[in-house]
């Protein structure tokens, strides 16, 4: 069977999350101590105590990378993998090119931190927003956000599936767009509880700095290819993945575009490695003749051991 490994990214985080997992696999645990090393502060801890500490952003995001490359590492360990690409949303992009081997795991630990610390302070709590826009299809809702005309930024930032946008942008300017929405058809308009408008061009002076950052760390072609948000396509060379990253930082995530490109390379199965299974629900509603599976816990591993072997 043809498949490719995914990584979830802020929002699938989960108090208590990995914690079947790490009781039967020691490597989980040994993973989150490298983070910690890193960061200097107990994260295992932290991901089963403290839930308003994981809903950080700057906890959320090293927490997820942890997350999804010891659950990455268990899968590898029981089976010889052998994915046809990755893909990760979001902050799952940088999750997959750890585990592809196009960076090392503590240099993307310091990185993803980095990049969550100049996303919180590029716009001050409360001033930012996130809604999810749910039965309106992408050309509507695109159409919505460039209509709007009131002070502030609002824009179509996640293409998460057929039927499901989400937007970012100034709060007022979000709440307002939310309504004209629901006005043209949407069956539903949410607002996420985040802080952090993400892939909007409101983290244009974020991602100025983050270019410099990123431009420090050592990165090399992955013995896998990793689909990037930005344009889902793999990226050429190192350059190209630096580039990518920073502009994944104020453009939108094209997970549609990412998943319809994975099954046009042939792929049949689409395994989530990390908490939760938001990008496995996402699937048959972006291509019906796909299958996922998440792999959160002991069972959901033996399940997919079992299909994939």
């Amino acid at each position: 069977m043809n498949y490719a490994i995914i990584f979830p990214g802020q929002g699938s985080q989960s108090l208590g999350m990995l914690s079947d997992l790490a009781d039967n696999f020691p490597s989980v645990k040994n993973t989150f101590e490298d983070a910690s090393d890193v960061l200097g502060f107990d994260l295992w801890q932290l991901t089963q105590e403290d839930q308003d500490g994981l809903n950080q952003t700057q906890n959320t995001q090293v927490a997820m990378l942890a997350a999804g490359y010891a659950t990455y590492q268990v899968l590898e360990h029981e089976t010889g993998l052998s994915p046809i690409c990755m893909a990760g949303h979001s902050l799952g992009e940088y999750t997959a090119l750890v585990a592809t081997g196009a960076l090392n795991f503590s240099d993307g630990i310091q990185l993803v931190r980095q990049r969550a610390e100049l996303m919180q302070s590029a716009v001050p709590p409360g001033v930012g927003a996130m809604a999810a826009i749910l039965g309106l299809d992408d050309e509507a809702a695109v159409k919505i956000c460039n209509d709007y005309v009131g002070d502030g930024v609002v824009e179509a930032v996640n293409f998460n599936s057929n039927g499901q946008v989400v937007i970012a942008g100034n709060k007022e300017a979000v709440d307002v767009t939310c309504e004209a929405m629901k006005i043209a058809g949407a069956k539903r308009a949410v607002i996420l509880p985040v802080s952090v408008p993400s892939h909007c061009s409101l983290m244009n002076n974020a991602a100025t700095v983050f270019a410099n950052v990123v431009q420090a760390v050592n990165f090399k072609m992955g013995g896998v290819d990793v689909l990037h948000n930005v344009d889902a396509t793999k990226a050429n060379d190192v350059a190209d993945i630096k580039a990518k990253l920073v502009a994944q930082l104020y453009k939108p995530v094209l997970w549609t575009g990412t998943v319809q490109a994975m099954y046009t390379m042939g792929v049949e199965k689409l395994i989530e490695c990390g908490p939760g299974k938001v990008l496995a629900g996402l699937t048959k509603r972006i291509e019906k003749s796909l299958t996922a599976n998440a792999v959160l816990d002991s069972e959901s591993l033996e399940v997919t051991l079992k299909e994939i072997k």
